[in-house]
């Protein structure tokens, strides 16, 4: 489950329907930070005529005007002369010939030609870039911008040397810029932006992560964790002593539960009060003689993984596994949990490493292969991510989040392959997981999605009923309703109420923050959604998950302060 909404975005959770095709196309990350502008204002007038790169052998240039020429030129005519000059030597590949002619027209063109001016500064920074002198790329468009702020030309140039220098705040800025003035329609600096957030993104989650303060998640999210594990050893244990329904060789010999040691950890993962569960666990670590050494370290790596805090969760499984007389289901729990760390952490290689030891130390456990899946969908092996939930459901059919998953994945792909008998099939399967498994809140999300997908938008909306009649308090169905409601009816209104009743129930709900930010970002109150971006931001478990929710807010930044500095407005949701 820390995975899951990564594992959404592959297989087209309706966490990302908020996304807006732009020109047609949705390019992969820029597409869902910035909103459709539909601009009528005409561009601003830009220099036709910038230097363009020529092959280097091209001739020298030969064509110089006369000195009686130039003496009936004005100041301006002059200066453009220089510039044409300039260009020429630019074609020619002779960079440093260039600059002095851009030099010339500089000095000579009178400070009120401002965009002709601007075209000077523009065209030397052009020439400085071929030589890689980066500093003096951004000093001209600089001053290129100074005299035409919606010089977009200087803005892209700018934009990559700052980006060059490290400087990724003013590209994003200058990027946002251009997207803005061409009406979002160029491709190329779409692509620009997704790079330039991405990367912006990952350098603010790893700041922030290592100031982060942990934050203990809500119960549901906890609740739903452990559900996604249908042979924890621990978590099981209790579960059964619960209900009265425990084996006397599971249960814990000591009676007394005074120490404040595991036993009384226990205790609080019974009752659900996570908050007192690692200072337990670490009490009973502290005695050297413990009977429930593996246990204390189990309990505390998964409360400590739930916090966000992945060292000391890395540590403490690391730990358990190389202890030689561990119990084989709490060794294959700890390394699926390692696992999905090392993968939050991008660590594709020892995330694989620990989930195939797992499946070679028991192959019978469905919990390897059901994560195991959802890592395969992480990295784009669909048809590897096929075969483990497959193989999950052949080993329990009775786990309902896997028969699910199973279920979702396999549709989601005959959908990308347009085999509409193979759809038909599986929506067979959703009716018998819903027949099945009819307290499972997943089987009723998930086939909503699926419905979605369709157009079946009011049955979705049944679906998505069905789930809240089963659990009234769950906050993520009620947010997935609300993404149905946009795409559905254009509610806002509607909208935002649904995801504010999921706040209400789960104030800690980070899926609700980052989609109710969003939509507020889509519909122009920019800086409103910056300041729901700042509350999601602390509740992300994970550096990756972080980095994903900077690149939404620094979109959201950049966009404010393009539409502070250049007047611009931009049309909201509604009108469009």
């Amino acid at each position: 489950m820390a995975l899951s909404k990564y594992v959404g975005d592959e297989t087209g959770s309706s966490k990302w329907k908020i996304a807006l095709a732009v020109g047609g196309t949705v390019v992969a990350g820029a597409a869902i930070y910035y909103f459709l502008l539909k601009d009528s204002r005409k561009k601003d007038s830009q220099d036709k005529t910038a230097p363009k790169k020529a092959p280097q052998n091209l001739a020298s240039p030969t064509t110089e005007s006369k000195p009686e020429d130039l003496a009936n030129l004005s100041p301006l005519e002059k200066a453009q002369s220089s510039k044409n000059k300039g260009n020429k030597y630019f074609k020619a590949g002779k960079y440093n010939e260039a600059i002095k002619c851009y030099d010339e027209a500089i000095e000579i063109c009178p400070p009120d030609s401002k965009v002709d001016l601007s075209t000077f500064y523009q065209n030397r920074a052009a020439a400085y870039e071929q030589l890689k002198n980066w500093e003096c790329v951004l000093r001209d468009c600089t001053k290129a911008l100074e005299l035409n702020e919606r010089y977009t030309k200087a803005l892209q140039r700018r934009a990559k040397a700052c980006e060059v220098l490290r400087d990724l705040e003013q590209a994003l800025e200058d990027l946002t810029a251009v997207c803005i003035l061409e009406s979002f329609q160029n491709q190329a600096t779409l692509v620009n932006v997704d790079r330039v957030l991405k990367e912006l993104g990952r350098m603010h989650a790893k700041e922030a992560m290592e100031k982060r303060e942990p934050v203990m998640p809500s119960k549901h999210f906890i609740k739903t964790f452990f559900e996604s594990f249908a042979e924890d050893p621990i978590f099981n244990s209790v579960d059964k002593e619960k209900e009265g329904d425990v084996d006397e060789t599971e249960r814990p010999p000591e009676k007394n539960t005074a120490n404040n040691g595991y036993l009384k950890a226990r205790q609080h993962l019974q009752v659900g009060n996570y908050g007192e569960i690692i200072s337990c666990c670490s009490n009973e670590l502290a005695n050297p003689l413990t009977p429930h050494k593996v246990e204390a370290l189990l309990l505390r790596a998964t409360l400590h993984q739930l916090r966000g805090e992945s060292k000391p969760a890395l540590d403490d499984l690391t730990a358990l596994i190389n202890i030689e007389d561990c119990p084989l289901k709490m060794r294959v729990n700890a390394l699926v949990k390692r696992g999905s760390l090392y993968m939050q952490h991008e660590k594709v290689d020892d995330s694989l490493r620990d989930f195939d030891r797992a499946a070679l130390l028991d192959p019978t456990n469905c919990d390897v292969f059901h994560h195991r899946g959802q890592i395969h969908l992480l990295i784009g092996k669909v048809d590897s991510a096929m075969s483990d939930f497959k193989k999950a459901v052949d080993l329990n059919s009775n786990f309902p989040i896997a028969f699910v998953q199973r279920c979702y994945t396999d549709y989601r792909y005959a959908f990308q392959m347009g085999d509409k008998a193979k759809m038909e099939e599986i929506m067979k399967k959703f009716d018998e997981a819903i027949q099945n498994f009819p307290k499972c809140v997943e089987c009723y999300v998930l086939y909503a999605q699926v419905l979605c997908d369709q157009g079946e938008h009011e049955r979705a909306d049944e679906y998505y009923v069905k789930a809240l009649e089963v659990e009234p308090d769950n906050p993520t169905t009620l947010v997935h309703r609300a993404l149905l409601t946009l795409q559905w009816k254009g509610d806002l209104a509607l909208a935002r109420s649904y995801i504010t009743s999921a706040l209400e129930i789960d104030d800690k709900c980070e899926l609700a923050y980052e989609n109710l930010a969003t939509i507020e970002v889509q519909t122009g109150n920019l800086k409103r959604g910056v300041e729901l971006f700042d509350k999601a931001i602390p509740l992300a478990k994970t550096e990756m998950e972080m980095a994903h929710l900077f690149s939404l807010r620094d979109a959201a930044v950049a966009q404010l302060k393009i539409v502070e500095k250049m007047g611009i407005n931009i049309p909201n949701l509604g009108s469009l």
